[in-house]
């Protein structure tokens, strides 16, 4: 009754709206489907695969797969480094591949069992990366340390070291996929691992990852997909996630895995049944506020899937953007990446995934995902702006917008606003001047209508709130339906927030810590019921800068 109570407060708020306020018209046609509305938002990946297995890892990995229950995917580095498991920043490791003395394979699936244990009791798949390269293995030079030194502040050519050389002996790096693959069919059966998307390493057109060659690149591939499928021929495999669209070097590796001769097996072509590439805003620091990036961001996802499409042999395989983010470093530092706690990044999600929809449409690609890269950081400083989705187990406010997508319906409907901004003044402007308040509306397996909408600016300042008039058509004949509202903004579902005013404690005792739990949570309120005449019927809300909402009406 409360709940009740506090909605009709609102809603008599906006009748009347503060002279600051400005007016939104979004309208949505029930009855005019336009197509499909694929889940790209259920991957989420991390450099360091062992903080998975801890205690925040763990609690965060099963509310990624409470978001859509065997249908969410995990990709991570270094899950064939060298090393002992202690994770680092981008680092880990699982000592899966030694060598005896006289230069024997040594196989240990221990730490990369219980990396994918982890995974699959919480719900989560694998989108199993092969890399980096075993100690053992590596071809680096003499002298050259392996496990990199690298810490928040450091430049980024300091994670380099011999984890990134190519191996010794490819025969040797096949035999490590068809081993691994073939454990994984023991242990957790072909049914399941057949689900898995498998690839190989992590922008090796970027030389901080890679310090091979084109041609040694497209080699470690070939074998790698060569000895996956020689276990199991159905496998999923794909790649190469290069950094950004990947210039020459994605050219020349379409190239190879359609008239290329296979390095493994000297046949025309490699196996390929997914494409991934990675694309990234750029934010800035300007006039004592961040500036996002979304240009940038929107423009590299175009690109890579005109880069896609134009190859006839390839231009309906299923595309993964393995990174999509709004900068390129989960744990760097830096004013400009001070947007990561509160809303400008919950703000950020909803905008751009609406837009990459978008542009998969408008390409005619085969999305079938845009991978977060973004996990959590165990036992470092609370909100310490990271790249994460929680901090110290704690939800922020970005986890909770996955939230909102996890509860939109397969089959979009119609719908549109008159303060979104249109995608080519995005591509060409980002989102300057004028706010971007859009809307994106589904129908759910059970027949309601799941309404998103947002409200996105470039620039983390403050600015006036949306008042919004949403108009409703198509509903069916006279009768009352049921409006649960969830919503995340700087009052709702945001622990952070909640954390600043309570002093920003870096030690919270346990009654603090409930209180931030209870204050990351979306809590679902019920609206007045919609009054539907002639099919139509309408409702105010108010949408605060930076703010994302979910209307659920039944």
């Amino acid at each position: 009754m409360a709940r009740i109570s506090f909605a009709l407060a609102a809603l008599v708020a906006c009748a009347s709206c503060a002279a600051q306020d400005f007016p939104v018209t979004m309208t949505v046609d029930a009855s005019k489907t336009v197509g499909e509305l694929k889940p790209i938002w259920r991957f989420f990946g991390a450099d360091e695969p062992n903080y998975a297995t801890m205690k925040d890892g763990r609690k965060l990995m099963a509310h990624l797969g409470e978001l859509r229950h065997g249908d969410v995917f995990f990709r991570a580095h270094n899950l064939l480094s060298t090393g002992d498991g202690t994770p680092a920043f981008k680092w880990g490791s699982t000592n899966a591949y030694t060598e005896t003395r006289d230069g024997k394979p040594v196989y240990d699936w221990t730490v990369t069992d219980r990396i994918i244990d982890t995974y699959l009791e919480r719900g989560v798949h694998p989108y199993l990366q092969l890399g980096f390269m075993p100690e053992a293995m590596s071809s680096a030079k003499p002298g050259t340390p392996y496990q990199h030194s690298w810490r928040p502040g450091f430049a980024y050519n300091l994670i380099e070291g011999g984890w990134n050389a190519p191996p010794k002996d490819y025969a040797k790096w096949g035999e490590l996929a068809y081993q691994w693959t073939r454990h994984n069919i023991e242990r957790y059966g072909r049914d399941e691992v057949k689900k898995w998307y498998f690839e190989v390493w992590n922008e090796p057109n970027f030389n901080t990852y890679w310090s091979g060659t084109q041609d040694e690149f497209n080699k470690l591939h070939d074998y790698a997909i060569a000895g996956i499928r020689r276990a199991l021929p159905e496998a999923r495999v794909g790649g190469p996630d290069v950094a950004g669209t990947g210039g020459a070097f994605m050219d020349a590796f379409l190239k190879h895995l359609v008239s290329g001769t296979n390095y493994a097996t000297g046949e025309t072509g490699t196996p390929t049944d997914f494409l991934s590439f990675h694309a990234k805003g750029s934010p800035r620091f300007v006039d004592g506020h961040v500036r996002m990036g979304i240009r940038e961001h929107l423009r590299g996802v175009d690109e890579g899937f005109a880069k896609i499409a134009a190859i006839p042999q390839l231009k309906d395989k299923p595309i993964v953007i393995g990174e999509s983010d709004p900068e390129g470093c989960a744990a760097c530092p830096g004013p400009q990446n001070a947007y990561r706690n509160g809303t400008m990044y919950s703000s950020y999600t909803a905008a751009s995934f609406a837009r990459i929809w978008e542009l998969s449409a408008r390409r005619h690609v085969n999305l079938d995902g845009a991978l977060t890269w973004a996990f959590t950081f165990e036992d470092q400083p609370w909100f310490a702006g990271y790249r994460q989705l929680a901090t110290n187990g704690i939800d922020l406010p970005v986890l909770n917008v996955f939230r909102l997508f996890a509860k939109l319906g397969p089959k979009r409907i119609n719908a549109s606003s008159n303060a979104q901004r249109p995608l080519e003044d995005m591509l060409a402007n980002g989102v300057q001047g004028a706010p971007d308040v859009g809307v994106l509306a589904t129908r759910t397996p059970d027949g309601h209508l799941a309404i998103l909408s947002w409200h996105y600016h470039d620039d983390d300042v403050t600015g006036p709130d949306a008042a919004v008039r949403l108009e409703l058509k198509g509903l069916g004949g006279a009768a009352s339906r049921k409006v649960t509202q969830w919503r995340v903004d700087k009052a709702s579902a945001n622990a952070f927030t909640a954390w600043q005013q309570m002093g920003s404690p870096q030690s919270p005792d346990f009654k603090q810590y409930q209180t931030l739990e209870n204050a990351s949570q979306m809590a679902p309120v019920i609206l007045p019921p919609l009054v539907v005449k002639d099919g139509a019927a309408g409702l105010n809300f108010m949408l605060p800068r930076q703010g994302v909402s979910l209307l659920l009406v039944e």
